[in-house]
C-alpha cells in the first residue's frame, strides 16, 4: 500500500497551514548521505506573534479550556488514532531526517509517542481540586486547578516527534493552548503533526507550530503573551532560555543534558549488564540523554564484563537507516560529527580505545555523519569524556571499589538526569537508588520508560516532569476560592481594619 503524503511544506497557524510570512525555507541534510534533501518552510517573528496571538485568542475565548475535560480528551484520542494511522509514513520521515534505524522509529518511538498521547487523554478528566473546609470559622475554602495559558514548546532533534508529544499531551490536557517548535534540523514529523491536528479537528490556534532557528526560539521564549515554555535540550541551552524567561517571569519546564552512570557489581548477571549497556550506551547513536555513558564496573568484575561488552560492540550493525536489520545509524548532523570527533581527539593518546574512536565509512554512504561505536578505558575521571555529554557511540568504562566509591563517583557531575544499578542485592539496589542523586533510576535495566510515571531530572538536567500526572501539574497553576457561609454584611474582625469592636 502506498504511503499517504503529508504535508511538510507549511507551517499550522491559527487552524491553516499556511507558508511563512516572509515565505522562508530551509533545506535539509540527510545524516546517512550528507546530501541536501526536503525543503521545508522557515519562520521569522512575524510568524511567531501570529502563532502566539492565535494561542492566546484560542485560549481566552475558552474554545479549548472551555469545552470540558471530556471533550479534550476525546480530542486527544482522535489525536492519537490519526497518528497510528500514519504511523508508517511518520517513522519513514522520522528515520529519514534524524538517521535513526527505522526499527528504533517505526517500532519504538512512534508507538509510545501515541501511547503517552493517549495516557494524557485519559489524564485530562483526572484534574480536580483539593477537597477542602472550612479552616477560618465562616468560610469554605477550595482548590481549583486551572491552565496556565499560552505555552511555547521547543522540541530537540534527537526524538523530534516523541518528545513534541511529550510536551503537547500534558499541556493541552490542562486546557492550555500551543506554539510548538522543532529543532531546525529536524522537522518533518512536527510539521506533519500540523496537518494531523487539523485532521484530528482540534480547534483553530489550540496548536500551532511554527519552524525555524533561534531567533524564532528567542522570540517565542521572550514574548509577554507565552505563560510557560517548555524545552528539551543541553543544558547551555536551558541556561539561555532561563534567563531569557526571566524578563518576563514566565515559567519554566526543562528536560536537559545528562551523563548517566551505569553500575554494574560483581553479584550482577554480567550478561544481563552488558547487553544493557549495549542497549543503554548506543541507543539513537548515543544521542539520548538517558544514555549510558559512564559505566563503572566493580573491580573483581571488572575484565569479565569488558570482555563480554567488546564482544557485543563487535556484533553492532552500522549503516543504512532505512534497513530494518540496522542497528545504529549517523549522527544526525556534520556539526554534531564534529562534536563527538572533538572530545574523542582530546583524549588519544591519554587514554585507552578498546574499539572504535573514528568516523566510520559505511559503503554508499561515504559522505554520511557515521561515527564508529567507541568503548573508552584508562581514561582520568576529570576528562570531559566522563564529565559532559557527548551525545554520541561513546562509552567510558571504569573500575570502582566498593559501594561508596561508586556512588560518589556517579554523582561527581553536573547532571541528573537517570542511571542505572545492576545487582543481585535488593537491599543493595534500595540503597543505591536512594543514595544515586538523577530523576530515574533503574536497576537491572536502562532505558524503559512509561506513559504512567514522571521523567525528569536534579541539578543541571532541569526541572519538570514530562509523563504522568506530575506533568499535569507543571502546566496547570493552583487557585484557592474561599467563600463566606455566613452572609453577614459585617464580620467580627472587621473592626481591625475599620470603625469599633461590636
Amino acid at each position: 500500500m502506498a504511503l499517504k503524503t503529508l504535508t511538510t511544506t507549511r507551517v499550522l497557524l491559527d487552524g491553516e497551514l499556511v507558508e511563512p510570512a516572509a515565505h522562508g525555507t530551509r533545506t535539509l541534510i540527510n545524516p546517512a548521505t550528507g546530501a541536501s534533501a526536503e525543503t521545508v518552510p522557515e519562520c521569522d517573528t512575524t510568524d511567531v506573534e501570529r502563532a502566539v496571538a492565535a494561542a492566546k485568542r484560542a485560549f481566552e475565548d475558552g474554545r479549548w479550556s472551555g469545552i470540558g475535560p471530556g471533550a479534550r480528551a476525546a480530542a486527544l484520542y482522535k489525536l492519537a488514532d490519526v497518528l497510528e494511522q500514519n504511523l508508517d509514513e511518520l517513522a519513514v520521515m522520522e528515520s529519514r531526517n534524524v538517521g535513526k534505524p527505522i526499527k528504533l522509529a517505526h517500532d519504538s518511538d512512534l508507538p509510545f509517542a501515541i501511547d503517552c498521547l493517549r495516557f494524557f487523554a485519559g489524564a485530562a478528566r483526572t484534574l480536580d481540586g483539593r477537597a477542602s473546609q472550612e479552616y477560618v470559622p465562616g468560610y469554605t475554602s477550595m482548590i481549583r486547578r486551572e491552565p496556565i495559558g499560552v505555552c511555547g514548546q521547543l522540541a530537540p532533534w534527537n526524538y523530534p516527534l516523541m518528545m513534541a508529544i511529550w510536551k503537547i499531551g500534558p499541556a493541552l490536557a490542562g486546557g492550555n493552548t500551543v506554539v510548538l517548535k522543532p529543532a531546525p534540523e529536524t522537522p518533518l514529523t512536527t510539521l506533519a503533526l500540523g496537518e494531523l491536528a487539523l485532521e484530528a479537528g482540534l480547534p483553530a490556534g489550540v496548536l500551532n507550530v511554527v519552524a525555524g532557528g533561534d531567533d524564532v526560539g528567542k522570540a517565542l521564549v521572550a514574548h509577554p503573551d507565552v505563560r510557560l515554555i517548555s524545552l528539551t535540550g543541553a543544558s547551555e541551552t536551558g541556561i539561555a532560555v532561563a534567563r531569557a524567561a526571566a524578563g518576563t517571569l514566565k515559567r519554566v519546564h526543562m528536560e536537559l543534558g545528562g551523563k548517566a552512570p551505569f553500575i554494574v557489581f560483581a553479584d550482577a548477571d554480567i550478561e544481563a549488564a552488558a547487553h544493557g549497556a549495549i542497549v543503554g550506551g548506543f541507543v539513537n547513536t548515543g544521542q539520548d540523554c538517558t544514555a549510558a555513558t559512564r559505566i563503572y564496573v566493580e573491580r573483581s568484575a571488572y575484565d569479565a564484563f569488558l570482555k563480554r561488552l567488546l564482544e557485543l560492540v563487535g556484533q553492532i550493525r552500522v549503516g543504512d537507516p532505512s534497513l530494518p536489520s540496522t542497528d545504529m545509524g549517523p549522527l544526525v548532523s556534520a556539526a554534531q560529527l564534529q562534536r563527538v570527533s572533538s572530545l574523542v581527539n582530546a583524549v588519544k593518546g591519554t587514554a585507552t580505545f578498546q574499539t572504535g574512536g573514528e568516523r566510520a565509512r559505511v559503503p554508499g554512504f561515504e559522505s554520511g555523519y557515521f561515527f564508529q561505536p567507541t568503548v573508552i578505558t584508562n581514561v582520568p575521571e576529570s576528562s570531559p569524556v566522563v564529565t559532559d555529554e557527548i551525545f554520541g557511540p561513546v562509552i567510558v568504562v571504569l573500575p570502582f571499589d566498593d559501594e561508596a566509591d561508586a556512588v560518589q563517583r556517579a554523582n561527581a557531575v553536573r547532571y541528573g538526569l537517570a542511571g542505572s544499578v545492576w545487582t543481585s542485592n535488593v537491599q543493595r539496589a534500595m540503597r543505591m537508588s536512594g543514595a544515586l542523586q538523577f530523576g530515574t533510576v533503574w536497576v537491572n535495566d536502562h532505558l524503559p520508560l512509561s506513559p504512567e510515571m514522571p521523567h525528569g531530572g536534579f541539578k543541571q538536567s532541569g526541572f519538570g516532569k514530562d509523563m504522568s500526572l506530575y506533568a499535569l501539574d507543571d502546566y496547570t497553576q493552583i487557585k484557592h476560592v474561599m467563600l463566606d457561609t455566613t452572609g453577614d454584611q459585617r464580620k467580627g474582625w472587621h473592626y481591625t481594619i475599620f470603625g469599633d469592636a461590636e
